[in-house]
């Protein structure tokens, strides 16, 4: 899945997002509205991780492989 998809499919997701990142609310995530950036902003926040360990977990998200 690409970051495209994502924004486009955003309010079907945004329940795998929390499934992912369980701390994230829903107004925050109704915040988000599809911003990468603002989401991996939140993700750094919530949980205390670096820029690059926040745009990791999103790619990997993304790609589980």
């Amino acid at each position: 899945m690409n970051w495209d998809q994502v924004q486009g499919k955003w309010k079907q997701i945004k329940g795998d997002i929390q499934t992912k990142w369980g701390e994230l609310t829903s107004d925050e995530l109704d915040q988000v509205d599809g911003n990468r950036e603002r989401l991996e902003g939140l993700i750094q926040e919530r949980y205390g991780k670096t820029k690059e360990e926040a745009q990791r977990e999103v790619d990997d998200w993304l790609d589980p492989g």
